[in-house]
């Protein structure tokens, strides 16, 4: 599979995972964290398909599109640890959760979503659901949308 053709269906899973997992945590109270802002495309397509909850952005620093900047008060710029701790501190509830952080070298991004889903789990809101693009330890997975390849993403519930 060449390099587009990947990215393509990388886009196609993360956006049909995203569509999937706001119908699945419509009846969950909560917010919507997006771990990992990048470019901002997948922020912005959250704030389209769920312009009623409150998204949260964790990321290094702020680069995405201009277009694409989340609101001052929902942007917690700096490590993700850190930034998860506030959030957990602060008593927040996420029913829908998107990971996407990422060094770009497999194992590394692989030990980092092992490493950080301990502090997923404490802002995650009973019954809420994750998508990942790395592995995600400590929680139930579940079978996403039929549009995507079992080893493209992952699904799991809280």
């Amino acid at each position: 599979m060449s390099r587009l053709d990947s990215m393509m269906r990388r886009l196609a899973a993360q956006r049909d995972g995203l569509e999937w997992g706001h119908a699945m945590a419509a009846d969950i109270a909560g917010d919507y964290l997006d771990m990992g802002l990048g470019n901002g495309r997948t922020y912005d397509h959250l704030r389209e398909i769920a312009s009623d909850r409150r998204i949260w952005v964790i990321d290094r620093s702020l680069n995405c599109h201009p277009s694409c900047v989340p609101p001052k008060e929902d942007f917690l710029e700096g490590e993700a640890e850190e930034m998860l701790n506030k959030l957990a501190a602060q008593g927040a509830q996420i029913a829908l959760g998107h990971y996407d952080f990422g060094f770009g070298v497999k194992e590394k991004d692989v030990a980092e979503a092992a490493r950080l889903s301990p502090m997923i789990a404490v802002v995650m809101a009973p019954g809420g659901v994750l998508i990942s693009g790395q592995p995600l330890v400590g929680f139930e997975q579940v079978r996403g949308p039929e549009t995507v390849a079992p080893d493209r993403y992952c699904f799991y519930r809280t």
